[in-house]
């Protein structure tokens, strides 16, 4: 069942709100929820302009996009344009435009499966130019390394945000299919696996495994991460005992994380093996802490774990997905000093890292750094990190052409992932059908109180989504621990709870499930719909 309302509260441009049941305190909540609405609806539009650019790039004859528009045009790879670009189109699409999302987008999964599978589900380079496969010869671990970049960092956001769908579908035939041909990908031969992607992969697959146990419950999951977690939760291979060389950032910080998530799972339903992984997980994060950290609690690119030397001096981006970890085992374990690196990074960003070169001058650094940065937000809200937020995604959307395209390559993708996040924060998880470039909508929560705003210039009919609790509605997952690429959950509602709804003078209760189901509105131009939803 869905309620429609037809809402007329009308702004005047001098005293503001309208006469309404709302006290002055509400009104200032009601303000703030307008600012946010303008904030919000410029992400949004900065993400929808990416979505449309990009299009604009892609291969006439199969609809793909290509790796980049420089050196790279004539390929779609699975470890780069289908792992990081393509995915947050489709998210862009699914939240801003649903006939894309619905044709454009659907079509193209079911065209990269077509074209790229090559190791049955497994994808391979696909080249435009030639209409084959880059390769000749199947190089094993490519194919191993694009399909765990494009489960980790593509097909299982969209399935935190959208559930089961076409797109857990294809990741899920490619675990299948990767089960198949690897254990441990230190076991995996080839041209393409050195050191370090043999590390990535490991901590890419221990990240998806975790999140598909969770999800479907199938013990071969928690089984192949167990695997994985013991061969590196162990003396011999411990990843700050076992090498020189640690990368805290990209293509390494990988392995932290994803261990880090298993232990989670391991926690919760293997108190045996949590036991008996606890003081390797230990160990790893206080040598990180000792040794990984400049004097503001970020971390290098890269040091030595064992000496303490730093090898790349420069700050990792990625600070947020090792702090995730640290976070996560705080939660399990207790461990005040893991909640104390949270708040020492999160303290220091806005007085030393305003306007920060991330990565030698690349947009993709400020889309992971303001990332990462929500991701704790949303557990720890100190106000300076939010000034930081608030300043740097402005640095971030600067980036931007007027084509819509941000750099030209697969981070461009990043860049929407992370606008998305902050749109959704300033909304507090809700979204809309039917959107409009001319909807500004934003919220407040205090408490247990949400406070929301909706203004057009055109009129506007369509649905309200309100947030839900998305680790437990689709991943199955117990606690919402933080994890990178997740959409965090600002008002998630409680299907089992009632909640009062109020506009204007009235109010009535409602229960969180017929919330869920969507209210339908319609917005006359030039005017201010003022929606408040406390929880009972």
């Amino acid at each position: 069942m869905h309620y429609c309302f037809i809402l007329l509260l009308v702004t005047s441009p001098i005293m503001g709100f309208a006469q309404s049941g709302f006290s002055q305190k509400e009104q200032t909540y009601f303000a703030q929820a307008t600012a946010n609405g303008q904030a919000a609806n410029e992400a949004f539009r900065h993400s929808h302009r990416y979505l449309l650019g990009w299009l604009t790039k892609a291969d006439s004859a199969t609809g793909l996009i290509p790796r980049n528009l420089t050196q790279n045009t004539c390929i779609w790879n699975a470890y780069d344009a289908a792992a990081d670009n393509y995915p947050f189109m489709v998210m862009t699409s699914a939240i801003l435009d649903k006939p894309l999302f619905e044709t454009k987008m659907r079509t193209m999964l079911a065209t990269e499966t077509r074209l790229s599978s090559r190791i049955g589900r497994l994808p391979d380079t696909y080249s435009f130019c030639t209409k084959t496969f880059q390769n000749q010869v199947i190089d094993t671990s490519q194919v191993v390394f694009g399909s765990a970049e494009y489960m980790k960092d593509g097909l299982i956001p969209l399935t935190e945000w959208l559930g089961p769908s076409a797109w857990s579908e294809r990741m899920l035939g490619i675990l299948e299919d990767l089960d198949k041909i690897v254990d441990v990908p230190t076991q995996i031969k080839g041209s393409f696996f050195g050191n370090s992607a043999v590390v990535e992969v490991s901590g890419d697959l221990l990240q998806v495994l975790a999140r598909m146990y969770w999800m479907t419950g199938n013990p071969k999951w928690l089984k192949w991460g167990v695997q994985i977690g013991d061969y590196f939760l162990s003396d011999a291979h411990l990843p700050t005992k076992a090498s020189s060389r640690l990368r805290l950032r990209d293509h390494g910080c990988e392995i932290v994380s994803g261990l880090v998530e298993m232990y989670a799972v391991v926690a919760a339903k293997d108190p045996a093996k949590k036991q008996q992984w606890q003081p390797y997980i230990h160990e790893m994060l206080n040598t990180i802490l000792a040794k990984g950290r400049n004097e503001h609690g970020l971390f290098y690119d890269e040091i030595n774990p064992q000496t303490g030397e730093i090898v790349q001096k420069r700050i990792a981006d990625n600070f947020g997905y090792t702090l995730n970890a640290f976070y996560t085992v705080y939660l399990i374990d207790h461990v005040g000093a893991y909640r104390e690196a949270v708040l020492k990074t999160l303290g220091a960003l806005s007085a030393h890292y305003r306007n920060h070169d991330w990565e030698n001058g690349s947009a993709d650094g400020y889309a992971d750094a303001i990332e990462g940065t929500l991701n704790l937000y949303l557990r720890e809200p100190l106000p300076s990190a939010k000034d930081w937020i608030e300043s740097e995604i402005k640095v971030l959307w600067s980036f931007q052409k007027p084509d819509g395209i941000i750099e030209g390559w697969h981070g461009d993708g990043n860049f929407a992932r992370t606008s998305l996040m902050y749109a959704l924060w300033k909304t507090a998880g809700i979204t809309v059908s039917d959107w409009q470039s001319d909807l500004s909508y934003g919220a407040v929560v205090d408490d247990k109180t949400l406070y929301l705003t909706l203004s057009t210039s055109k009129t506007w009919k369509g649905q309200l989504h309100f947030g839900k609790k998305w680790h437990q509605e689709y991943l199955k997952m117990p606690v919402d621990y933080p994890r990178i690429n997740q959409f965090q959950e600002w008002y998630p509602i409680e299907p089992l709870a009632n909640y009062q709804l109020t506009v204007g003078n009235k109010s009535k209760t409602v229960s969180g499930e017929e919330l869920l189901k969507g209210y339908s509105l319609e917005i006359l131009p030039q005017k201010t719909v003022q929606l408040k939803l406390k929880r009972l």
